[in-house]
C-alpha cells in the first residue's frame, strides 16, 4: 500500500499563492495517478487536479489557469501550486494515490485558508 504525507498548507491573503507538497512512501511503483482533492466545511470532497502515469494533467473547471500540478524530480512526490488564490479556495486539502490495482489512498490533509 502507498503511505501519503503533505506539506505546504497555511492562511493566505486573496490573490496570493501556496505551494502543496505530497510525498508517497510504499508501494509507489504502483501507483496509476496522483492527485489533489479538498473538502470546505459542509461540503463533499472534490477533485482539484490529477497527473496520470505519463503526465496527463487534469483540472477542475474552478482552478484551471491558476492551479498546476507536477511531479518532482523523484517519481514519489507531486507539487499542487496554488496562484490568484480566492477566499472560496478554502478548504482541507487532500493528496490522493490510485494504484492500477484500484486501491486508492489518502494523506492526511492539510488546511489552507484564503483569507484578509
Amino acid at each position: 500500500q502507498v503511505q501519503l504525507v503533505e506539506s505546504g498548507g497555511g492562511l493566505v491573503q486573496p490573490g496570493g499563492s501556496l505551494r502543496l507538497s505530497c510525498a508517497a512512501s510504499g508501494s509507489i511503483f504502483g501507483i496509476y495517478a496522483m492527485g489533489w482533492y479538498r473538502q470546505a466545511p459542509g461540503k463533499q470532497r472534490e477533485l482539484v487536479a490529477v497527473i496520470v502515469h505519463g503526465d496527463n494533467t487534469n483540472y477542475a473547471d474552478s482552478v484551471k489557469g491558476r492551479f498546476t500540478i507536477s511531479r518532482g524530480n523523484a517519481e514519489n512526490t507531486v507539487y499542487l501550486q496554488m496562484n490568484s488564490l480566492k477566499p472560496e479556495d478554502t478548504a482541507v486539502y487532500y493528496c490522493s494515490s490510485l494504484e492500477y490495482s484500484q486501491i486508492r489512498s489518502w494523506g492526511q490533509g492539510t488546511q489552507v485558508t484564503v483569507s484578509s
